[in-house]
């Protein structure tokens, strides 16, 4: 039995020494001072007791150069009893001992160093090397050191360790003492260099070269001509050194200004020449500009893709007339197939659930592949503010003219726990707390999220207020764009005259909503609200008005809104509208102590403007009237104007009737406030705003636009920080507050916790 296991043994060897190759008895490194035999190894395939394998071997050495340790590396296979021996015989690479940098004059130093990547220490690597010079230039280049000259060199001795030496020969910072334009026939020079960065020598300006700045100017220049029809000017420039100085020369070749003598348009079918040509905006006559003509193709196109036409081309197709000068467009349209949606696949969505996506999408599987509901789409998922990224692709269906429609989004961060503090000059200093959820889910016991709901906890405690609140939201309930929310609150107001309040206010309640979303634009709600209202504390010379006041009272009302939103986005919208009216009917009937009916109408216009800025329109006006056995409309429940939200300028409440004991606010039954404001954004978390605002209060209804507005003018900045945004203006009255002698200018200040 032993014999015939040997035999076996004998055999398999020799089979494997023919078909496999020699094996390798023992492997050998030779030439490594630094890198140890084991580090060596770990980087290698080839293994003691294997076949030698050439093609094994190949690739341990383009794994060794990987590693940058090594020079050279060779393989030599030495004959032994047993097999092979595989010797890996490496010459390291130098390590660098030093590093220094000689001919920094104007520039430090230490500001060289810090650019050089590689290190005392390492292994030399003149990848790095060339990469730090190339840096070094660049850096000698943007301060102006335009022929700065930038070597290394290297010295290695005989342990093989290298000194690296960074050779900087700065040449002159040149100045810019002249900027000479030729060639220009059409437009003035002054006008040419007015589009420059690039600017000589100042009393204020250092007039440094820059080349890569001029370079930029001289693209700027060439898209100037272009934007103005002349397509194929040249522009060049030339530099003229006069010791320490330099000239710019800078030379247009205008050529011809083109015009467009005809637009057509070939192809179209499916779809009508009038639907096309109301997309393109150029016209016959016009100037040639070849950037104006490409943004046209991508309306024509946006037509076609809007009805589902997504392989359409659209080309657009050029004749020059060389006598006159002009040219004829023609719009080739290949419109192809229909495209259709086979399936919906949502992706990147960890917490919210694809059925919250799905709701929100206009586009279903056997619909047109529509880009204007793909839009749409994108535009209420955004709205969500579930996610920080949406993105839609498509991937082809299992048959022709079919795509999968792909939505990947990237979740935002939708709950938290927040508290701190804040200021505003209506309710001075507040501290709160708060924990929210608007992506919440009360049946995920694991982590309350994915749903879509919206969940509120705020308790807020100030020098003047005081506010409980619970607020839950679920926008979709029965699986149909129906809402249902419900809200309970405690809150209060100090007396404090300042700020418009001559009495103190208790109220606690609660109500219930149901609401409908009609379609993208409509909604609806109704509600129910019960309120117990307390005022007390009122002054010893208040007036009639305030006195009747006194006391508490059950309100127990119905609520209606309506609502027309357009806007593109509802949390930093730049262009649309916002049309929000409410209706409020408290009665006895109802249960309750009081008899009165409110309405107020809301709008909103955003209309986006250059460098996005916005300009932004308001107008709210409101009326109500007591009926039945109420005889006035209740404080607590008449409009009031002035301060930081409605006419700023003005002291808070203080526009409108006033108690004639005490000067105290005591609101009116009907109000007009219009308010103009236009945003510049100076840099991503700074905004700078300038208002008008103007609007009255009037005691009863009857008196209505009565009696000529308060008005007012004024700045403001908005700053964005990561406790919450500040907002500051200053307005400037024009007229005299009730009970005033005079103008008097007023900042208003505040802090809160969201943006």
């Amino acid at each position: 039995m032993k014999k015939i296991i040997v035999i076996n043994t004998i055999f398999l060897a020799f089979v494997v020494s023919v078909f496999a190759g020699e094996l390798i008895s023992k492997i050998e490194i030779v030439g490594n001072d630094i890198v140890s035999d084991s580090t060596i190894i770990s980087k290698i395939k080839t293994r003691s007791n294997q076949p030698y394998n050439e093609n094994l071997i190949n690739e341990d050495i383009k794994d060794l150069y990987a590693t940058g340790y090594f020079e050279n590396i060779e393989i030599e296979k030495r004959d032994a009893a047993d097999g092979v021996v595989v010797i890996y015989r490496v010459k390291e690479k130098p390590v660098v001992k030093a590093i220094a940098v000689e001919g920094a004059k104007r520039i430090h130093k230490r500001r060289i160093e810090k650019l050089i990547e590689a290190e005392e220490g390492s292994f030399l690597d003149e990848y790095k090397l060339k990469e730090t010079q190339n840096t070094i230039e660049r850096f000698y280049r943007k301060r102006g050191f335009s022929e700065a000259i930038i070597d290394y060199s290297i010295e290695v001795d005989d342990e093989n360790k290298a000194k690296v030496t960074f050779s900087i020969d700065e040449k002159t910072l040149a100045r810019i003492r002249k900027i000479m334009i030729k060639g220009n026939i059409c437009y003035r020079s002054k006008k040419i260099t007015k589009l420059m960065r690039t600017k000589t020598k100042g009393f204020f300006r250092k007039g440094i070269l820059k080349k890569e700045v001029l370079e930029d100017d001289i693209k700027r220049i060439d898209d100037f001509y272009k934007e103005r029809g002349f397509s194929d000017v040249k522009v060049s420039y030339s530099l003229d050194y006069v010791k320490s100085n330099v000239h710019i020369v800078i030379t247009i070749d205008e050529g011809n200004r083109q015009y467009i003598s005809r637009i057509k348009v070939e192809g179209n079918r499916e779809i009508s020449l009038e639907d096309i040509e109301e997309k393109i905006e150029i016209k016959v006559g016009e100037v040639y500009v070849e950037k104006k003509v490409n943004e046209n193709v991508n309306n024509v196109r946006g037509v076609y893709v809007d009805r589902g036409y997504i392989y359409a081309q659209v080309k657009p197709v050029l004749y020059f007339n060389p006598q006159t000068k002009k040219v004829d467009i023609t719009f080739s349209i290949v419109e192809n197939q229909v495209a259709y949606v086979e399936r919906i696949d949502i992706k990147g969505n960890v917490k919210t659930k694809d059925k919250v996506i799905r709701r929100e999408l206009r586009l279903y599987p056997g619909e047109k592949f529509e880009g204007s509901k793909i839009r749409k789409s994108r535009q209420r998922l955004d709205n969500l503010g579930f996610f920080e990224e949406v993105r839609f692709d498509s991937e082809p269906g299992s048959k022709p003219n079919w795509e999968s429609l792909i939505v990947d989004v990237k979740e935002a961060k939708t709950g938290y726990l927040s508290f701190g503090g804040g200021y505003s000059s209506i309710d001075e200093f507040t501290g709160f707390i708060e924990l929210r959820q608007r992506n919440f889910d009360y049946k995920n016991w694991s982590s309350f999220t994915g749903a879509g709901q919206d969940l509120s906890l705020l308790a807020s405690i100030g020098n003047m207020t005081s506010r409980y609140e619970l607020d839950f939201m679920n926008p979709w309930i029965f699986d149909q764009p129906i809402s249902f929310g419900f809200q309970a609150y405690k809150k209060g107001h100090d007396r404090d005259e300042d700020v418009g309040y001559g009495y103190e206010e208790n109220i606690k309640g609660g109500a219930i909503r149901f609401g409908k979303e009609f379609n993208d634009n409509y909604k609806g709600w109704i509600g129910y609200r019960l309120e117990t209202v307390e005022i007390s504390d009122l002054a010893s010379d208040a007036g009639a008005d305030l006195i009747a006041e006194k006391g508490t009272n059950d309100l127990s009302s119905l609520e209606l809104d309506l609502s027309y939103d357009t806007r593109d986005n509802v949390f930093s919208p730049s262009e649309g509208i916002i049309f929000g009216n409410s209706l409020e009917v408290c009665g006895t009937f109802l249960a309750g102590d009081k008899d009165f009916i409110k309405y107020s109408s809301r709008l909103n216009a955003f209309f986006p403007s250059i460098n996005k800025s916005v300009l932004e329109l308001k107008l709210h006006l409101g009326v109500a009237e007591a009926f039945s056995g109420t005889d006035n409309v209740p404080i607590y429940k008449r409009f009031f104007a002035g301060g930081a939200s409605t006419i700023r300028g003005y002291r808070e409440r203080k526009i409108g009737p006033i108690d004639s004991s005490t000067g105290d606010p005591v609101g009116g039954e009907a109000l007009f406030v219009t308010n103009i404001e236009y945003t510049y954004p100076l840099v991503d978390v700074l905004k700078m705003a300038v208002f008008f605002d103007s609007g009255n209060v009037w005691a009863k209804r009857s008196d209505f636009l009565s009696g000529g507005f308060k008005s007012s003018v004024g700045i403001g900045i908005r700053v964005k920080t990561p406790l919450g945004p500040i907002k500051l203006d200053y307005g400037f009255p024009f007229n005299k507050e009730p009970g005033e002698e005079g103008k008097e200018g007023r900042f208003h200040f505040s802090v809160s916790r969201g943006f």
